[in-house]
């Protein structure tokens, strides 16, 4: 059975409560489906502040999904419980295409990063079309490549007002994929962990040299993965500070409503 985020059952705590992993904060989330160019329908969630006020929206691109990628790949997962109320942020996660999560499956089967250039035309469109502001591409390792190739370019480039790397491999995007944004002039916050297993600070430094407003941040004990809690808050931090165009340390406990996932 899919699982329903409406279903989330909230408990409003005496004490403020440590924002753990699985600690879920109030937005307003629901199950969401996305239409391709090409026929598919991709499955998704979009969790909104629960008082409709929208500072910005990150619209995600998960990891390799034949390495274990999804929509639910941590960080991505602690965006959609945490920013919301933290930070008036809308988080749009999906599965591109052949990826399964306990969302479901989207249609389709990957492909090697050449059709994903429709899905991610579908979910920025699908930001659009519910009028949700400010939106920014957030892309973590494969989902770099994705937002390298196809966020600079046109239908993409004109609906996005930037984009935040999470551990980007430079794989399949290539420097003339850095050209493009370079000449696009679109703001690049670029994240790279130290102990990273594809490319790390000083050589990140080199190839994104290509692109004058890349904002390079170098991650001390930070691994491709991301994986501590340590780790991913700082990740958090650092989207949130690149979206909202402002420092931002959230906070670590939040006073109210909070609910976890069934187990």
């Amino acid at each position: 059975m899919v699982f329903d985020p409406a279903s989330l059952a909230f408990v409003d705590a005496d004490t403020p409560t440590a924002i753990r992993a699985a600690t879920i904060l109030p937005a307003s989330r629901e199950n969401i489906e996305l239409r391709t160019a090409d026929g598919l329908t991709l499955v998704g969630e979009l969790a909104l502040p629960a008082d409709g006020v929208v500072r910005a929206t990150l619209i995600t691109l998960h990891p390799l999904p034949t390495h274990g990628g999804f929509m639910d790949s941590h960080v991505y997962k602690k965006a959609s419980y945490r920013l919301p109320a933290l930070a008036g942020i809308a988080v749009l996660r999906f599965n591109t295409r052949g990826t399964t999560s306990p969302r479901g499956t989207s249609d389709g089967s990957f492909e090697e990063g050449l059709g994903e250039r429709l899905d991610v035309a579908a979910a920025v469109q699908f930001a659009v079309d519910r009028g949700l502001p400010n939106r920014w591409l957030v892309g973590w390792s494969f989902g770099t490549e994705l937002v390298l190739k196809y966020g600079a370019v046109p239908p993409v480039s004109e609906q996005v007002e930037g984009a935040v790397l999470l551990s980007p491999p430079l794989h399949r995007a290539v420097d003339a994929d850095l050209a493009a944004w370079a000449a696009r002039g679109t703001p690049l916050t670029v994240l790279v962990p130290e102990f990273d297993d594809y490319l790390q600070p000083a050589a990140a430094a080199e190839r994104f040299a290509l692109v004058p407003q890349a904002r390079l941040v170098a991650v001390d004990g930070a691994k491709h993965l991301w994986v501590g809690e340590k780790y991913a808050a700082r990740a958090l931090n650092e989207i949130s500070s690149a979206v909202l165009g402002t420092p931002v340390e959230l906070p670590g406990d939040w006073h109210g409503p909070v609910a976890a996932v069934p187990a």
